[in-house]
C-alpha cells in the first residue's frame, strides 16, 4: 500500500479507501489508485481481509444428500462447473461440503458465519418444510436459493435471491405430450419426497391427470439412485396393468429403468415410453436414445453465481425465473399401443 501511495501521490489511507470500495476519495482518485495497483500487480490478501472483517473472498455450497448418489448426478456436476466459472472470474473461492441432512447443513452455516469463512452461500434443494431461509436471515448471510422456496417469491426472506425453475409447467408439458401420443397410464418415478421441486412435480401431475381424466397416472418417490429407480420400474411394470409411459426425475434412473424394461422382455418405446427429466450424455448412450427435458445446468450455475456476486456487491435480492425447458423427443417415446394388459382397472396406484 505504501508503494501504491507513493506512485499515485496520495496517502496510504486513501489507498485503503479506494481498494476496499469505501467512501472518502473521489472517483478520479479511486481510478488512479486502482490503475497504479494494477500496474504494480497488487492483489488483496484474503487472510487479511477476513481478519479485518472485510470478507473472505469465498462463497459456500453445502449439499445435504448421500455422497454416493451425488457421484452419478450429472446435474450437480454441471451446476458446480457453471458456478465455478463465474467465481473464477471474480477470483472468489468455493467452499464445498456434503452432509447427511438439513440439520447438519444448518450447523455448517452457523460455523462458517462464526468463523467468517464465507461471504455468502448458494442453497440447493429447497425443502417442503425448510428451516434454512430463516436461519440465513438470522445470520445476515447473503444467499441465493437455487430453486423455489415454498410459498414465497422474494419475501418473506428479502435478503435471499432465488433462481426459479417452473417444475409444474415442465411436468404439464411432458404429460401433455404423452397424452397426445395416446398414453393414459403414466407413472412418474420421482426423487426425494422432502424436496420442494419433487412436491411441485407430483402436484402438477395430479392436476394434469385430473384435467385429462387419467385415473391411473401417479408418482412414486425414490432416493434418485439407479438402484431405487430400477426397483420401482420393475415393480410397476410387473403389475397386472402396467403403465405405457414412465417419467423419471433424472437421467440415471431413466437409464436404469430402460435396462430393467429390457430384462423383463419389454421394448422401449413399443411397450413403454421413457422420458428423463434431465438430459445428459447418458441419455445418448442408452439404446434407444432417451427423450429428455433439455435444461442447461451449467448456465443455471452461472446465473446463481452471478446473482450471489450481485448481492455481495450491494444489489438488492430478487427472484429470477429461468425459461421452461424444451422436451427433446428421441427414440424412447412413441405412440401408445396399449399393450399393458387388462382393461385399465389394475391395482390401486402406489404413493
Amino acid at each position: 500500500m505504501k508503494d501504491i501511495a507513493q506512485r499515485a501521490g496520495v496517502s496510504e489511507s486513501a489507498v485503503s479507501f479506494a481498494l476496499n470500495g469505501r467512501p472518502g476519495v473521489s472517483e478520479i482518485t479511486r481510478d488512479r489508485i486502482r490503475r497504479v495497483a494494477e500496474q504494480l500487480g497488487w492483489r488483496p490478501s484474503t487472510a487479511a481481509r477476513a481478519l479485518s472483517g472485510e470478507g473472505s473472498a469465498t462463497v459456500g455450497l453445502v449439499v445435504a444428500r448421500p455422497a454416493a448418489n451425488l457421484g452419478v448426478d450429472s446435474f450437480f456436476l454441471q451446476l458446480i462447473s457453471g458456478i465455478q466459472e463465474v467465481l473464477a472470474e471474480r477470483q472468489l473461492g468455493l467452499l464445498f461440503q456434503v452432509v447427511e441432512d438439513v440439520a447438519a447443513e444448518c450447523a455448517v452455516y452457523r460455523r462458517w458465519w462464526a468463523e467468517n469463512r464465507v461471504d455468502g452461500v448458494l442453497v440447493v434443494d429447497p425443502r417442503t418444510d425448510d428451516p434454512r431461509a430463516a436461519l440465513l436471515d438470522e445470520l445476515g448471510l447473503h444467499a441465493v436459493v437455487i430453486g423455489t422456496l415454498p410459498g414465497s417469491d422474494t419475501g418473506p426472506h428479502p435478503g435471499l435471491s432465488q433462481i426459479r425453475a417452473d417444475d409444474a409447467g415442465a411436468m404439464a408439458a411432458v404429460v401433455g405430450r404423452l397424452h397426445e401420443l395416446g398414453h393414459r397410464r403414466i407413472v412418474h418415478i420421482a426423487g426425494l419426497s422432502t424436496l420442494a421441486h419433487t412436491d411441485r412435480r407430483i402436484g402438477s401431475l395430479r392436476i394434469e391427470a385430473d384435467r385429462r381424466g387419467l385415473t391411473e397416472a401417479h408418482s412414486v418417490t425414490t432416493d434418485y439412485s439407479d438402484i431405487e429407480g430400477a426397483a420401482v420400474t420393475r415393480r410397476v411394470l410387473e403389475r397386472p396393468t402396467r403403465p405405457t409411459a414412465l417419467i423419471y426425475d433424472n437421467d440415471v434412473m431413466a437409464a436404469a429403468g430402460s435396462a430393467v424394461t429390457a430384462s423383463l422382455g419389454l421394448t422401449v418405446p413399443d411397450d413403454v415410453s421413457v422420458v428423463s427429466w434431465e438430459d445428459s450424455a447418458l441419455c445418448r448412450l442408452t439404446a434407444p436414445w432417451l427423450t429428455a427435458l433439455s435444461r442447461d445446468p451449467v448456465a443455471f450455475g452461472r446465473l446463481a453465481a452471478r446473482e450471489l456476486t450481485a448481492l455481495l456487491d450491494g444489489h438488492p435480492a430478487r427472484t429470477v425465473q429461468v425459461p421452461l425447458p424444451r422436451l427433446i423427443e428421441r427414440g424412447s417415446t412413441a405412440a401408445a399401443h396399449d399393450g399393458g394388459g387388462g382393461d385399465g382397472a389394475g391395482a390401486a396406484p402406489e404413493g
